[in-house]
């Protein structure tokens, strides 16, 4: 049984990354080297991915997690997990608001934080549904780890966002991201190969998404001059405005 679903998952994450590569090759099949840059990106998440589907349910997994426990307690439960995976998004709005240079206006970037969120979410919980694997301490639905999605997808967003103006702050996302899978392990919430491929769809989706950078040119908060009409109006009994904007 643990073999079937673990074909399943395999073929429906491969599915997915075959599909995301069609979609990039069809939109820019004449300019290749644009199309590296993304494949080049999807490596280490893949790795992530795949390493989590191979050692999913092993012995040394288990054995990991024996260690894990033996090492902090069985009584031992510290939910940080529950708050780090938040601390990307926090990051990237605190240097907005200070003024740090990134790649998106706010706006475009809470559209990518949204989008990567729900499809990475969506994956995770299907996923879920489709294993149907125990967690370490017997409660349902443990592989992906979905507090590890999510925050491994925040981080992405924030690395994309300020990695050409201050790396340092864009990679501290993903120290949090880490810490929240470490958690999750060590609060007995999950496996590592849940924790794993968790981060490999956090970090691949968000990727892509930032690839594709969907609804790029749509931003009520930078309008353009051009884009805007505004004509006095007045006659005997009546003061108004003419306003124009055009899409």
């Amino acid at each position: 049984m643990n073999y079937t679903y673990k074909i399943k998952v395999a073929h429906f994450l491969c599915l997915m990354f075959f599909m995301s590569s069609i979609q990039g090759h069809a939109q820019v099949s004449d300019s290749i080297p644009y199309i590296k840059k993304p494949i080049k990106k999807s490596i280490l998440p893949v790795a992530f991915i795949g390493t989590g589907i191979l050692v999913n349910n092993s012995k040394p997994e288990k054995d990991l997690q024996t260690k894990l426990r033996d090492m902090v307690g069985n009584s031992f439960e510290f939910r940080i997990d529950d708050y780090l995976q938040y601390a990307p998004i926090g990051e990237m709005y605190i240097a907005d608001m200070a003024g740090i240079k990134s790649k998106s206006h706010w706006f475009n970037q809470t559209i990518y934080l949204f989008i990567s969120n729900i499809l990475t979410a969506s994956i995770t919980q299907g996923l879920k549904y489709i294993t149907l694997k125990t967690r370490p301490n017997g409660a349902p639905y443990s592989f992906p780890s979905g507090h590890t999605t999510f925050a491994f997808t925040n981080a992405t967003v924030l690395y994309n966002e300020f990695h050409r103006s201050s790396m340092l702050l864009a990679s501290s996302g993903y120290v949090f991201a880490t810490t929240t899978g470490v958690f999750r392990m060590l609060n007995n919430k999950h496996w590592l190969s849940d924790v794993l491929t968790g981060a490999g769809i956090g970090i691949l989706i968000t990727n892509w998404v930032y690839y594709f950078e969907p609804l790029k040119n749509f931003n009520p908060f930078k309008i353009s001059k051009k884009e805007i009409t505004l004509i006095p109006l007045t006659d005997s009994y009546h003061y108004g405005l003419y306003f124009s904007y055009r899409f």
